[in-house]
Order: C-alpha cells, then sequence, then structure tokens
C-alpha cells in the first residue's frame, strides 16, 4: 500500500477544502435531535448540495452513478469533511452506506436506475429490516416469512432496531421464502416500500433519548418479486455484501471525528489540571497510537476491496472489533478527564459516550466479529 498522495490528490484535497470553506458557512443551523423531520430534511438537503457539487457517491462506480473515485480519494474526502464539521450522512446512513452500495453490487440495471439516483440526489431515505425480536445475534435465526403469490411476495413478521424507520421511503428487508430450508439458505433480500399497506411503525426511544430505531410489524405486507435483489433464498450471500460495507466502510469517517475529540480532550485536560496524572497521559497517549493504527488498516481495507471488485472482505470485522471497543474506551477516558461536566446533559460529550456504549453490539456484536476474525482469516475450526 502506498501512502503517499499524487499530485491529482493533493489537487483534490485542496479543491475540496475550499468548496467546504464556501459551503458550510452557509447551511442552516442543525435541527433538534429530537425532530426527526426536521432531521430528514436537513440532512438531505446536506446530501443535494454534495450531489450538485459531484461529492455524492464518491467512490461508487461511475455505472452506479458516482463518480469512480480511487479509495485514496474516497478517504480524502471522509478525512476533510470530518476535520471541517461537516453534516454527517445521518438519515442517508443505510441507504449510501449499506443499501446502495448493495444493490450497485447484485441488482439488477433496473434496480440500479430506480433506486441509486434517488439515494444519491437526496430524495430518499432507507432503513435497514435485519434484526428480529427473537433472533438476538444470529441473524439467519429470522422468522419474518414471504409467500410467493403471482407477481409478489406476501410478508409476514416483524423487525427491531430498524435504524429510520420512522423517516424512510424504502427498506432493506431479510425475509425467509422457504422454511424448510436450512437456516442460511432459505432467505431473500427484499426492497420494500415503507408505505405499503400492512407496514406498522412503533418508535424505540433510546437510552440517550433518541428515537432513531423502531420495531416494524408486517401484516401480509405484498412486495413485488421485482423488487428482490438477488436471487430467491440466495438472500444469505446478498446480505453479506451488505454487512461487509457496513462493517468495513461504514465507520471510517468516525475514526477521524475521534481523533478529533481525542485532540480535544487532551486540551481539556492541560486546562483543568489533569494532564498531570501520567496514567490519564497514558491513556490518550496509548488511544491517539490506537485511533491512527485504525486509520492505516482502514486505508489497507479500502485498497484491498478495490483491488477485489470494490467489495469489502473480512477484514472489515478486524477494523470493527477494533473501532468499537477504542471508541468505547476513549469516551471513558472523557469521562475521566471531565469529571462532572462530562454528566452534564446540555454536553455534547454525554450523548456521544452513551451512544458509543452500543458499537460493541450494533452491525454484529462483538462475539460475532470474533467468530469471523477466527473462522474467515485465521481459519480456525467453527466453534461447537
Amino acid at each position: 500500500m502506498d501512502l503517499t498522495y499524487t499530485e491529482e490528490e493533493r489537487d483534490f484535497r485542496a479543491r475540496l477544502r475550499e468548496w467546504l470553506g464556501k459551503t458550510l458557512p452557509e447551511l442552516p443551523a442543525k435541527p433538534s435531535p429530537d425532530d426527526w423531520p426536521a432531521r430528514r430534511a436537513y440532512d438531505l438537503g446536506w446530501q443535494r448540495c454534495l450531489y450538485d457539487a459531484g461529492y455524492a457517491g464518491l467512490h461508487w462506480p461511475v455505472d452506479a452513478g458516482g463518480r469512480g473515485a480511487t479509495p485514496t480519494q474516497h478517504l480524502i474526502f471522509l478525512e476533510e469533511t470530518e476535520r471541517a464539521g461537516a453534516p454527517y450522512v445521518g438519515a442517508n446512513f443505510v441507504g449510501l452506506l449499506h443499501a446502495g452500495p448493495t444493490i450497485a453490487a447484485e441488482g439488477t440495471a433496473e434496480q440500479r436506475a430506480r433506486w441509486l439516483p434517488p439515494v444519491l440526489r437526496g430524495d430518499e431515505v432507507w432503513c435497514q429490516g435485519f434484526s428480529e425480536p427473537d433472533a438476538g445475534s444470529d441473524l439467519a435465526a429470522l422468522r419474518t416469512r414471504a409467500v410467493r403469490d403471482g407477481d409478489a411476495y406476501v410478508v409476514t413478521g416483524s423487525k427491531i432496531w430498524t435504524s429510520h424507520a420512522e423517516i424512510a421511503d424504502w427498506c432493506e428487508l431479510l425475509v425467509r421464502t422457504d422454511p424448510g430450508a436450512p437456516k442460511h439458505r432459505g432467505i431473500s433480500w427484499l426492497a420494500m416500500p415503507m408505505d405499503a399497506p400492512g407496514v406498522t411503525v412503533r418508535p424505540l426511544r433510546t437510552l440517550a433519548g433518541s428515537a432513531e430505531f423502531a420495531e416494524v410489524f408486517l401484516d401480509e405486507v405484498r412486495i413485488p418479486v421485482a423488487n428482490r435483489v438477488g436471487a430467491q433464498n440466495d438472500g444469505w450471500r446478498v446480505t453479506m455484501v451488505t454487512l461487509s460495507f457496513e462493517r468495513g466502510t461504514a465507520f471510517v469517517g468516525e475514526v477521524v471525528a475521534c481523533r478529533r475529540t481525542l485532540t480535544g480532550l487532551a486540551r481539556a485536560a492541560k486546562a483543568n489540571g489533569r494532564w498531570d496524572d501520567p496514567v490519564l497521559r497514558r491513556t490518550l497517549g496509548r488511544l491517539y497510537g490506537e485511533f491512527g493504527a485504525l486509520w492505516r488498516l482502514t486505508q489497507w481495507n479500502v485498497s484491498a476491496s478495490q483491488r477485489s471488485g470494490g467489495v469489502p472482505g473480512a477484514g472489515g470485522s478486524v477494523f470493527k472489533l477494533a473501532y468499537s471497543h477504542a471508541r468505547q474506551e476513549l469516551y471513558d477516558a472523557a469521562a475521566e478527564v471531565l469529571g462532572a461536566d462530562s454528566l452534564a446533559l446540555e454536553e455534547e460529550w454525554v450523548l456521544d459516550r452513551l451512544s458509543s456504549l452500543s458499537y460493541t453490539i450494533a452491525a454484529g456484536t462483538s462475539q460475532i466479529q470474533r467468530n469471523i476474525v477466527a473462522e474467515r482469516i485465521l481459519g480456525l475450526p467453527k466453534g461447537r
């Protein structure tokens, strides 16, 4: 992996930095975290800005509507937008980082033409309907059933922890289309319109007070067969493509944000006298090294995915496992540095710390990631 920058890449960084400097001051104020319709409008507005400037889907293939940027340009984009304090993808998370790349990799020409442009333009929001109440971390234990009826599937069941379901237009939905097949082989991946009759959304409030997740109940929802991505009963393989994006590239921008947070903690420790504690200094130094290593791992993973056709491999699980634990340690350190101030509800620190607790569960638990690393990278036998 060549870590030096070409003249073209340096020019790309300079032009992006200039655009961000002109664009960000003109954005409207961020809406309240509890106002999801307003947050949807804000996030879609930012996506439209990116689209109009040619930065939407930067690393997506050209034939999927993207710019076909190199992995290095993609990482430069993530670095510069985070450092400039640009809006996060927010409500666009699933569409841009999960469903969109999956459809680009696995969808038909008609599916790509229907669903990818609205994601890139900021016209439509997607949510993820994978997890189920009784399946736990065993995603393949899902029970939501789809019965073929002519040119449609009739779907009945429920999903939980469905991100942004309240404001979504579409859902990437996993269903069981062959209950008699082995559990990993009887699954299909469907695109479900959220306004279809029979869809009921019930918001879930998190520890931080947010309602970004929901339960979704499906009562004989009819979904066109044309909305199936991949072959019937081949949904588990398609899902592994989705999860490889979720674990391999979806969090990379947050590494830059964590490094910025760490720098802010060091400044706060020097200002309030905690810097004199050698144990704390060692902790912050070690975390600085860990996040630096995670960024290099990100560069390696993105480069490797480009060589393999653009789909991240099992190395994304190494990143996700290490990152989720490092993020929790970072906000534990924040509590030490800030003391009682870190408990003030008006402080952003407390919300970020509460959010960090979920990272060892979200996008596949740490236990699942360890199994993937052991079996697919180290070649160890499956556990019994």
